[in-house]
């Protein structure tokens, strides 16, 4: 197997442990037993715990991202870019349940650079989201922009936690309500 194919089944199993039984109880044994590596090695690979969890972190904000992007380069009219990338939000967050579970518990890791590593993915979600309104909303000016995205950003991640609690709520369904919110303000 490949360096690369190693890292990438190596953050899938450290992804789903570290959802599964959360950062304080997840040991790097833990993860070298189900990956059939030494811990030896995962250090090699990662350099500690902390690190294999950001690059879980840093490999999850790169996959929304690119899920968000597809989604606003195929849609066809402003309306259906507003839709499509908020549905990529919540498809990603039900196709990544591990890896969402990662960003929603936050704070259960008490460290500086996860905390930095999981506010960059928020900034990084902002700026598309705003870059992404300026787009499809005409006379929106640059604190408009990111103060309506950083209140998107707040009430999709609010709403997909809800969504943990109420399973029946679909995707779409979770979208909807998104754009019955925010599409008046946004003149659609």
């Amino acid at each position: 197997m490949s360096r690369a194919e190693r890292e990438t089944q190596i953050l899938e199993v450290a992804e789903r442990v570290f959802a599964d039984d959360g950062y304080q109880a997840t040991s790097m044994d833990d993860i070298a037993s189900q990956v059939g590596l030494s811990k030896p090695m995962l250090y090699e690979y990662f350099g500690s715990k902390e690190g294999l969890l950001l690059a879980c972190l840093q490999r999850s904000k790169a996959e929304l991202l690119e899920a968000t992007s597809r989604a606003a380069a195929e849609a066809t009219s402003r309306e259906q870019k507003l839709y499509d990338c908020q549905l990529a939000f919540f498809r990603f967050s039900d196709d990544h349940a591990q890896a969402w579970a990662l960003l929603r518990n936050e704070f259960s890791i008490p460290s500086a650079s996860v905390n930095t590593e999981l506010e960059a993915i928020r900034v990084q979600q902002r700026n598309f989201t705003a870059d992404l309104l300026r787009s499809v909303c005409e006379g929106l000016d640059d604190e408009q922009a990111e103060a309506y995205a950083e209140a998107i950003i707040g009430a999709s991640e609010r709403l997909a936690l809800w969504r943990d609690h109420h399973p029946e709520v679909t995707a779409e369904k979770a979208t909807e309500h998104m754009i019955a919110l925010f599409a008046p303000g946004l003149g659609f």
